[in-house]
């Protein structure tokens, strides 16, 4: 537990090494929510919303545009460039096991989310008074189920990409076409019966209809909960079918 904690610590270091990742993966979520709290229009209650504003269902898409960004975009360069200039093959040869420091990395990516979704609810609640989770356990429960889906998927990524360049690349050509089913660029009540449904069957769709439903004071939605599951399955199976340590 000891080398663990140390190889997390070390991981999240790294990481905030990287000014342009860290400042995408941390404030840019929380930008977001600031800068679309400023559009008075979006401060007005709105009956396609059943009555809340649409930056009160902004701060959930925020957060899941959060687990997006880490799981789709980084984890999957990360670890592909670890494989790529050798460091999982040279730790192999130490007490130390490759998957104790891609569980340290997982970890890593976690707690940061973690943050960055703190922030992003935190400057919602005090900029624009949008109110906490309804449910807090059931919003973890949701946090938990998205981020284990969409990580699974970034490491099916990493496992198959030969490069971190190309486990980048894949990742943002899957992050634009899932976030747009979370609603990123509108709200999910505003798209037509027929995209929402397709949306509930997408790692972000329904992870964002997760934390939508314990922000609104419900637990997670039965069929949410297991498509992000599926996806956790799925895509954590193939990860470790086709995952190469050189």
């Amino acid at each position: 537990m000891n080398v663990f904690a140390k190889l997390t610590r070390t991981e999240i270091k790294l990481f905030l090494r990287e000014p342009v990742g860290a400042f995408f993966s941390l404030l840019f979520p929380t930008i977001l929510v600031v800068i679309l709290g400023s559009i008075p229009i979006f401060r007005d209650p709105s009956p396609q919303l059943n009555g809340l504003r649409t930056i009160d269902v902004y701060v959930g898409i925020a957060v899941a545009l959060t687990l997006a960004m880490i799981g789709l975009q980084v984890l999957p360069m990360v670890i592909a460039t670890y494989r790529e200039r050798g460091v999982l093959r040279r730790i192999a040869t130490t007490p130390v096991r490759p998957i104790t420091l891609l569980a340290a990395q997982m970890t890593a990516s976690i707690l940061i989310a973690v943050v960055s979704s703190a922030l992003c609810i935190a400057v919602g609640y005090l900029a624009y008074d949008v109110r906490l989770a309804g449910n807090f356990p059931g919003f973890v429960l949701a946090f938990l189920l998205c981020a284990l889906g969409v990580f699974a998927i970034g490491l099916f990524v990493a496992a198959l990409v030969p490069t971190g360049k190309a486990g980048n690349a894949v990742g943002t050509l899957l992050f634009f076409p899932s976030m747009f089913f979370a609603g990123l660029w509108t709200p999910r009540e505003f798209m037509p019966g027929w995209v929402q449904r397709i949306g509930d069957f997408t790692p972000m769709g329904a992870g964002e209809r997760a934390l939508h439903d314990a922000m609104s004071g419900a637990w997670p939605n039965g069929l949410s909960a297991v498509v992000l599951l599926g996806y956790l399955v799925v895509f954590g199976l193939g990860a470790a079918r086709f995952f190469r340590w050189s």
